[in-house]
Order: C-alpha cells, then structure tokens, then sequence
C-alpha cells in the first residue's frame, strides 16, 4: 500500500482539493483588499474632493456555487480564472467609473468622446448608479473575448453576478450583487 493512500482516504482527495481552491481565492481576494487599502490609504487627502459611487465590488464566487453549476457549463473553467476575471471585471468598471466623474477640463481628446459616451450609457435606465463596463473594455489580462472568456460571462450571468444589455451599438455588462 502506497503512503500516501494509507495517510489520505481517496475519499478525502477531492476534498482537499475543493479547499485548496477556495483557499487560492479567498488569498487572492485577500491580496486585492490589501492593495485597495494601500491604495485608498495613499489618497486619503484627495478623497474629500471626489465624487460618484466608490470603487466597483469584487464579488468572488465560491467552490460551492462552482459546483452548483452543471458540468457542461462548467467545462474547464477553475475557480481561479473566474475569479480573476471578477477582478478585471471590477478594473475595466472602476476606469469607467473615473471616466464618467472626470472633469471634462482633465480629459484628453482622445479620452472625451469614450467619457461622453460612458456618461451616457450611465444614465441610462437598469445602468444608473451601477458598475458597469463595455465589451469593448474587454481587454485582458485574464479576461479575453475568446471561448474561455466567453464561458467566464456565460456562468457569470447564470450566477447572477452580471447581467448584459444592448445600449445603441454597445454590449452593455451591469455588475451585480450576489443573491
């Protein structure tokens, strides 16, 4: 009988797996509060003049909605990835957010148009006063608009973690809160 077999029942494997999973993500969403707070503390004296709707929530999924999921739905999507792409998620909301709340006195040419476009889209009904990003946002690092990440919005949208809209030519993503 080999050691490890008779230390560990092959029961218990896919246990520790499951734990070592949700363990990766909640260090990870533990690494991203710290840099937040790294960040929020370094500009304490500039938050008294800014306004809108605070940073974009990180609402990470769990092992167990995971598995909830079916299989097919699933395919080879791990916890870390999606969970990854939550965080670009937020990322590409909170750069929108910046946009829509930026004077117009500090916009670049080039950045003007995409801010009275977003500033428009957040106006608009079942987008106001949530986060949201546009397809077009969709640039990486984890999160691409290929099969993975595609699969990525697919069970996002199932878990109610986002929901998708058409704005004019624009593919509208809401962030939600988890129910």
């Amino acid at each position: 009988m080999d050691v490890k077999q008779a230390v560990y029942p092959a029961s218990s494997v896919t246990d520790l797996s499951a734990v070592d999973t949700t363990l990766k993500a909640m260090e990870l969403q533990l690494q991203q509060i710290k840099d937040r707070l790294r960040e929020e503390t370094l500009a304490i004296p500039k938050a008294k003049e800014k306004k809108g709707r605070g940073s974009a929530p990180l609402w990470y999924i769990t092992a167990n909605e995971l598995d909830s999921l079916s299989s097919y739905m699933r395919g080879r999507l791990t916890l870390d990835k999606i969970n990854a792409a939550i965080g670009d998620m937020a990322a590409y909301a909170e750069a929108n957010a910046q946009l829509m709340t930026a004077p117009r006195k500090k916009l670049t040419e080039s950045n003007l148009e995409k801010a009275l476009e977003i500033r428009e889209i957040g106006t608009t009904e079942g987008v106001k006063g949530k986060h949201f990003f546009l397809e077009n946002d969709v640039k990486g690092p984890t999160l691409k608009l290929d099969n993975t990440g595609k699969a990525i919005f697919t069970v996002l949208r199932h878990l109610g973690r986002l929901s998708e809209s058409r704005i004019g030519h624009h593919r509208v993503f809401v962030l939600l809160r988890p129910h």
